[in-house]
């Protein structure tokens, strides 16, 4: 296993002490499984900066990581960003539903495959939907609604339509096609 020590000269603690403590909520070494958490494995370090940024100024409402991330100075958080980008998405299996989940797969690809790429396990700047939580893409599709959690106007675009189009069955598809992902 490689590692993300920094250097000891720099009074920092490792990448992984500092990563530590994300596991009770995130997973070990970033992968969840529990319903409320998004998987932070494998994700670019960009978006993680930008998440830890918005959680610190308040632009990112969260039930504990607004005082989380305040704890971490900019460059602790870079050295998790690089640690977090580094490891390798452990993805669990979830009970779905095969017939929303093929509805889902031809919705994702058109409402959700320009922002959320090569199928949900890639995303430029946003994050990765294929194999997380259902529980947590339910929450998430939540707070955009209520207005808790900031889009862009092309996701508003695209978010609303596929709402308008398809309802709420058609975001139940979509999530049980990317928590179908392995």
């Amino acid at each position: 296993m490689a590692s993300y020590s920094t250097d000891a000269s720099a009074g920092m603690a490792s990448a992984e002490t500092l990563a530590a403590p994300c596991a009770g909520c995130h997973g070990t070494n970033g992968s969840s499984h529990g319903p409320a958490t998004p998987t932070i494995a494998g994700i670019t370090q960009e978006y993680f900066m930008s998440s830890m940024k918005d959680y610190v100024s308040g632009e990112r409402k969260s039930t504990v990581m607004d005082r989380i991330a305040k704890g971490y100075s900019e460059e602790e958080m870079k050295v998790m960003a690089d640690y977090f980008a580094a490891q390798k998405i452990v993805r669990y299996k979830q009970d779905v539903d095969a017939e929303l989940a093929k509805k889902g797969r031809a919705l994702f690809q058109n409402y959700c495959e320009k922002c959320h790429e090569e199928d949900g396990y890639l995303a430029d700047g946003i994050g990765v939907m294929a194999g997380q939580t259902m529980d947590y893409l339910r929450f998430m599709v939540a707070d955009f609604f209520t207005g808790d959690r900031e889009w862009s106007k092309k996701q508003k675009k695209k978010m609303k339509a596929l709402m308008d189009d398809h309802g709420q069955e058609g975001y139940e598809a979509v999530i049980h096609y990317a928590g179908s992902k392995m």
